[in-house]
């Protein structure tokens, strides 16, 4: 018959002390197993309080499976610690050499539009005020006018580096962009439309870049112009040309340009040769949330003007993309010369108002 005295206190300090190692060995087996999965190490370290003792490491900060972002992921460098690399092109050397290789429709230029070309492809708009002559009415000023440009200059093909600052090698790109203008002051009617598309190939080495571009340009008198003004003598203004361009940074912040264009097909009062040159300051790296001041001048010399032309100034502040050389710029403009609507070839403009201008 069993005995139904109670266990003695040493038998069950006996029982409990099995019980409590058979756990700890359970618990040292499966922390062996997860030191092993997730690369656990034992190092002889004073901070960590002794020989031997493990140290779970942090994760690592690369990307490891797959990853949920509410914007686009963009892929980053990281050094040999781990830890992530500056942007590329943030902090180096912008002109320095790097690796060429095919890319299709890379996110930037090699040539970059003129800020202050008043006939270059983006988007743009200005209002300002004209005191020189109207063309419908000569005995009155323009007064008021609104002029913007909806187009846009693209990379679609490069066998260069893929540098997010002034990228380097041989491109090919595509432009275009519908010039108009609207009168404020007259129910907003479209004056006048230009409209442009072109195809460069492009070279830039260094700081030096060059162009061999064809583009086609034809200017149209709005239709609500036409109307209003029956009398007026309309210009079928047209002209396909060939353009040679040079472009050159003395600084990083600093670009001098000059091109010679020869039309091989002209009418509306179009003559073959033309030339542009001009010089631009502004910030070449990303310039953050507070942006950084830029000034651009722009001269146009055309032969049937007998050389004349116009020139540009624009100044104001201007914000560049951290990962892009995307620009937009809001500022100040004045132009003098020859009006840039080519259906007014034949007038002047005397003109200074506001604008904002972007470049992608």
């Amino acid at each position: 018959m069993p005995s139904s005295r109670p266990p003695s206190s040493s038998t069950a300090l006996s029982a409990m002390t099995a019980a409590l190692a058979r756990v700890l060995l359970t618990c040292v087996s499966l922390a062996a197993a997860s030191a092993a999965a997730q690369d656990y190490v034992f190092v002889d370290s004073p901070q960590a309080g002794g020989v031997g003792e493990d140290i779970d490491l942090l994760p690592s900060p690369q990307p490891q499976g797959p990853v949920v972002l509410e914007g686009p992921y963009v892929a980053g460098d990281y050094g040999d610690d781990g830890s992530a690399a500056p942007i590329r092109g943030a902090f180096d050397d912008l002109w320095a050499p790097r690796p060429w290789s095919w890319q299709l429709m890379p996110n930037n230029l090699i040539y970059t539009s003129y800020l202050a070309g008043p006939k270059e492809s983006r988007l743009s708009t200005a209002w300002y005020d004209d005191t020189a002559p109207d063309p419908f009415a000569p005995s009155t000023p323009n007064g008021w006018l609104w002029d913007s440009t909806l187009g846009g200059r693209a990379s679609i093909l490069r066998y260069g580096s893929d540098s997010v600052l002034h990228p380097q090698g041989f491109e090919v790109q595509i432009e275009g962009a519908a010039f108009v203008r609207l009168d404020p002051e007259d129910e907003r009617d479209l004056r006048s439309a230009d409209y442009r598309f072109g195809i460069p190939l492009v070279y830039g080495v260094g700081r030096w870049q060059t162009k061999l571009a064809y583009y086609h340009l034809s200017a149209h008198l709005g239709d609500e112009a036409q109307l209003k003004h029956p009398t007026y003598p309309r210009l079928n203004y047209v002209r396909d040309v060939f353009v040679w361009g040079n472009s050159w940074y003395a600084y990083d912040w600093m670009r001098l340009y000059g091109e010679v264009g020869w039309a091989f097909y002209n009418a509306g009062g179009s003559k073959p040769w033309e030339f542009q040159f001009g010089t631009e300051l502004i910030q070449a790296r990303a310039t953050g949330p507070h942006g950084a001041p830029f000034l651009a001048v722009n001269g146009m010399s055309r032969q049937e003007l007998d050389f004349g032309g116009n020139v540009t100034v624009q100044t104001g502040w201007a914000w560049r993309g951290d990962r892009t050389e995307k620009l937009l710029r809001l500022g100040f403009e004045y132009l003098y010369g020859s009006d840039p609507q080519y259906e007014f070839a034949l007038a002047n403009q005397n003109r200074a108002g506001i604008g904002m201008w972007y470049d992608f």
